[in-house]
């Protein structure tokens, strides 16, 4: 595995949703609580930016076709796609997110 550092907690505060690209793989970072979760930014149904859908509790609505994933897991919850998105450890560190992918 490696270690990207993707930037600050704080840049989570407004906007729970953020979207990374980390060796050419597209990444959702979102804040639940005091929590940080990685999962694809790109719909396995479509290919939409799931960072621009609705986050719901602990799921993501893709703006595209209105399927459903799992920020902490990458599990679909509701499709119509089928395959779930890969999901990243995120660890913080005096304010540093990091992911290891």
């Amino acid at each position: 595995m490696v270690v990207k550092k993707i930037g600050l907690a704080q840049d989570l505060a407004y906007n729970p949703l953020k979207s990374v690209e980390i060796e050419g793989k597209l990444i959702l970072v979102v804040k639940l609580a005091e929590s940080f979760f990685a999962i694809g930014n790109k719909c396995t149904h479509r290919g939409c930016k799931l960072s621009t859908g609705k986050l719901d509790g602990e799921t993501v609505r893709c703006p595209c076709h209105g399927s459903v994933f799992n920020v902490r897991t990458g599990e679909v919850v509701k499709g119509p796609a089928k395959n779930p998105e890969p999901s990243y450890p995120v660890t913080e560190e005096k304010g540093e997110l990091s992911i290891d992918i």
